[in-house]
C-alpha cells in the first residue's frame, strides 16, 4: 500500500519548477496521539515500537520524495528521542536545518520546522509560548531567499521571507472560539513586534500549520481581514465560500473538514492595525452568539442595554452581556484590560456610551469578509510605484493524497489523520505598503 500511494504524489511534478521554492506543511500525528487494537487491546502507538517507526520512515521518505523547501510539521513527537534523531539525520542528510519546539508543559509533541540551506539562508529564529491552557506554541524564521530567482533580483536585492508554523487548540465546544481567536492575534502581535524590534520593511509572510478550524470559522475570517490568502484555494480559484471543494483531516469524531493551511500575506497587502481587526473578529463572535440565539439586530441591542431604561448602552451592561455569553468571568475569557480595550474600539466618539448608530458601526457590521480585493480597503499609503519589494505568486497546490482535493477521505491511507499540503510559490515585483503602527 505504500508504493502505491507514493506513487501518486507525481502530480507534485506540475509544481516543480527551477523559479519556484516550494513549501510543505503536515500534521503527522504524535504516536502519543494514535489509538490502535493491538493484539485485541487498545493502546496508543507509542506502546508498539515497530509501529510508529515504520508508520515514520513512511513519512518521510514521503517528505524526503517530494523535495520541499520548507516543512512544517506539526504533533512531531518531541519527547522521543529515537524519533527526532531519525529526523534530525535524514533531514540533516537531505541539506535540511531543522528548528524544533516542544509544547509547555511537557505534553510530549511540538512542532519541526525545516528549511533547505539551498533555498535559504536562516536569518533569526523566534519561539512564541502561548502558555494558555492548550500549551500551544508557535515559531518564526525569518530567512533570505538565495535561490536564483534572476527575473525579480538585481544586485543589490534582498528576498526575506517570515515564516511562522503552529498548530492551534482543537475546538472541543464553542468556548474554545475565543481562545483560537487570542491565539491567531498573539501569533500576529508577535511577528508584528519582530518586525518593528528589527526595523523591518513590509514582507512577505508565510503562515503554516494545522489551524484546527475551516474556512467558515472566525479564525479564517480574521486572517482574512489582514489580507492573508489560502494559497490552496488562491491556487485552485476557489472564494472563501467554497468550504467543501476539498479537507485535510478525518478527526477522532470521523467527520473530515479542511483545516491545514498555507497562508500568504504579501507586502502590498498589509491591512489595517491589528487591534482593530482583533475587536472586529470578537465582535464578529458576539454577533455569531447572538443570532444563535435566534436574536435580531434590535434584540441584540437591547441585549447589551441589559436592564437601561435609555436608549444607550452602559460598560457595564456591555460586560454583563459578555457574562452572559460566556466571554467573560472564567479564567479562559476576556481579560479586564481585553473588555476594556473593546469598550473603547466600540465608543467611537468616546463619550463613555454606545448608541444605536455605534452599535451599528462597530459591533454588528464591523466587517465583511469578501475574497474581492476592494472589499477590504487597503492602506493607501503605497509607495508611489518608487519603492518596490518582492512578493510572491501562488503557483499550484496540490493535497497528498489526492482524494481530499476532491473533499473524500480513503479508507487506505494510513500515514496520518490529516492530508500533507505543498504549495508552489514564484517571485513577483510588487509595490510595498508602510507597516501601520
Amino acid at each position: 500500500m505504500a508504493k502505491k500511494r507514493v506513487s501518486r504524489i507525481s502530480n507534485y511534478a506540475a509544481i516543480a519548477d527551477p523559479n519556484c521554492f516550494s513549501c510543505t506543511t503536515f500534521n503527522i500525528l504524535a504516536p502519543i496521539y494514535k489509538r490502535l487494537v493491538h493484539q485485541d487491546l487498545a493502546c496508543r502507538e507509542s506502546e508498539i515500537r515497530t509501529c510508529w517507526l515504520s508508520r515514520n520512515e513512511r513519512i518521510l521518505d514521503l517528505l524526503l520524495c517530494e523535495k520541499s523547501s520548507i516543512i512544517c510539521l506539526q504533533e512531531f513527537w518531541v519527547g522521543n528521542d529515537e524519533l527526532v534523531n531519525m529526523y534530525d539525520t535524514r533531514l540533516g542528510d537531505a541539506g535540511y536545518i531543522n528548528f524544533k519546539l516542544a509544547r509547555t508543559n511537557n505534553r510530549g509533541d511540538g512542532l519541526l520546522t525545516a528549511v533547505h540551506k539551498d533555498y535559504f539562508r536562516v536569518i533569526d529564529h523566534r519561539e512564541f509560548l502561548f502558555n494558555d491552557f492548550g500549551d500551544r506554541v508557535a515559531q518564526l524564521l525569518h530567512v533570505e531567499v538565495i535561490a536564483p530567482f534572476n527575473q525579480c533580483r538585481n544586485n543589490t536585492a534582498c528576498q526575506e521571507i517570515l515564516i511562522v508554523n503552529t498548530h492551534l487548540l482543537f475546538p472541543h465546544d464553542s468556548s474554545m472560539c475565543l481562545e483560537r481567536l487570542r491565539q491567531v492575534y498573539k501569533i500576529l502581535q508577535s511577528v508584528e513586534a519582530y518586525q518593528k524590534e528589527n526595523n523591518l520593511s513590509p514582507l512577505p509572510i508565510i503562515l503554516c500549520g494545522d489551524w484546527n478550524g475551516s474556512k467558515r470559522g472566525h479564525v479564517y475570517k480574521f486572517l482574512r481581514s489582514q489580507g492573508f490568502v489560502s494559497s490552496y484555494d488562491t491556487a485552485h480559484q476557489y472564494t472563501d465560500a467554497d468550504a467543501h471543494k476539498w479537507v485535510s483531516h478525518r478527526n477522532h469524531r470521523g467527520n473530515i473538514c479542511g483545516v491545514d493551511f498555507i497562508w500568504l500575506l504579501n507586502p502590498n497587502k498589509y491591512r489595517k492595525v491589528l487591534k482593530t481587526s482583533w475587536s472586529d473578529a470578537v465582535f464578529g463572535l458576539f454577533k455569531y452568539h447572538v443570532r444563535r440565539a435566534s436574536l435580531i439586530e434590535e434584540d441584540a441591542f437591547a441585549f447589551l442595554k441589559v436592564d437601561n431604561d435609555g436608549d444607550y448602552i452602559t460598560y457595564s451592561g456591555f460586560c454583563e452581556a459578555l457574562r452572559q455569553l460566556n466571554f467573560i468571568g472564567h479564567p479562559n475569557g476576556l481579560s479586564k484590560e481585553e473588555t476594556k480595550d473593546l469598550w473603547v474600539q466600540a465608543d467611537i466618539d468616546g463619550n463613555g456610551v454606545l448608541d444605536y448608530k455605534e452599535f451599528q458601526q462597530r459591533i454588528w457590521k464591523p466587517m465583511k469578509y469578501d475574497q474581492t480585493e476592494d472589499a477590504i480597503k487597503i492602506q493607501e499609503d503605497i509607495v508611489n510605484g518608487t519603492q518596490l519589494t518582492i512578493g510572491y505568486n501562488v503557483k499550484n497546490a496540490v493535497l497528498y493524497p489526492s482524494e481530499a482535493e476532491k473533499g473524500t477521505w480513503p479508507d487506505d491511507y494510513s500515514l496520518s489523520d490529516h492530508a500533507r499540503l505543498t504549495v508552489a510559490f514564484s517571485p513577483v515585483k510588487m509595490p510595498c505598503s508602510r507597516l501601520v503602527s
